[in-house]
């Protein structure tokens, strides 16, 4: 009876989130983890006030989402929650705004009812909480892993694919990690075989040092390179970062900067411009200057009267 009891909980969460997805269709729910470490709580208790006040500015409109990045805390111990909120670096405030607010209305009330400690994962966002603090502090758990099965069966291409990946991440990680105290994110592209680009996306939460950020991503995508080396697609969440390659483009381009060499090419192509612009602005006073002297010299000149 109690088997029957949970799976229809669990049936009716899934028909709750499947309703609530068709109001916010953008909202796609990757996986959740909730953790009684920390103790759990009743619906009255002290803690829940403090964790409903600390995760209500997610759904406000004064609450500055440009940089994709909350995190509060509110209360005093035992019962003090802190609250860590992170978007995809390349989002709009508002499409970041919509994520982390749909994920509270539903963290603590249907994935992690009494929990003090818990983590939600969504594609363009994630939340958690605790009663313990977690702000700049590096944590590689939970960790939670897709990876795409389909891989090259040409083992040369293998070695490729697997150089440039290695290559592109590393890349990535160093730029992700000098970013500031706002964001910490990078995206970019690399060449693959059989003509094939590998698209990247890495990020950490800004409050991280950029070491920790670096030992946090570099962890993360050489474990799994070394267990899953031919995958061609993954995705890698911890709770403190966050990346992810595929062989199609999944990220605003307007948030992957051009190499240096395209920069050049657009540098010379507008000096190439100015000077063609320059030639031909001479070339037409050239000719309206020979024009007028051979119209000069053709007009024949007027007779005085009386000359006769």
């Amino acid at each position: 009876m109690a088997v029957v009891s949970s799976r229809l909980v669990f049936l009716s969460a899934i028909c709750i989130l499947s309703a609530t997805a068709i109001v916010r269709p953008q909202q796609y729910y990757l996986n959740s983890s909730c953790s009684d470490k920390q103790g759990i709580y009743s619906s009255g208790s002290t803690y829940k006030a403090n964790l409903n006040l600390v995760l209500s500015p997610l759904s406000s409109n004064s609450t500055d989402f440009d940089y994709g990045f909350y995190n509060s805390s509110y209360g005093g111990n035992p019962d003090k929650v802190y609250a860590i909120g992170l978007c995809r670096g390349d989002l709009k405030p508002d499409v970041c705004r919509s994520c982390l607010s749909f994920s509270k209305d539903i963290l603590p009330t249907q994935l992690c009812p009494d929990q003090k400690e818990a983590i939600a994962l969504y594609d363009l966002c994630m939340l958690r909480y605790s009663s313990r603090n977690i702000f700049s502090t590096m944590e590689d758990t939970p960790q939670f892993i897709w990876y795409n099965f389909l891989n090259f069966l040409d083992y040369r291409s293998k070695i490729e694919f697997h150089d440039q990946l290695r290559s592109l991440l590393q890349n990535l990680t160093d730029r992700a990690a000098a970013g500031g105290s706002l964001r910490k994110f990078a995206v970019g592209h690399a060449a693959a075989p059989s003509f094939e680009t590998i698209y990247g996306l890495v990020q950490c939460t800004p409050d991280l040092s950029e070491q920790d950020c670096k030992y946090c991503l570099s962890g993360a995508f050489e474990n799994f390179l070394d267990d899953n080396p031919w995958s061609i697609g993954a995705r890698i969440v911890r709770s403190s970062c966050n990346f992810r390659y595929e062989i199609y483009s999944f990220y605003d381009p307007t948030a992957d900067p051009p190499p240096p060499g395209k920069r050049i090419d657009k540098f010379q192509n507008l000096i190439i411009i100015i000077v063609v612009a320059a030639a031909v602005a001479l070339v037409v006073q050239v000719i309206n200057i020979a024009g007028i002297c051979i119209y000069l010299r053709v007009r024949k000149p007027r007779e005085k009267p009386g000359s006769k």
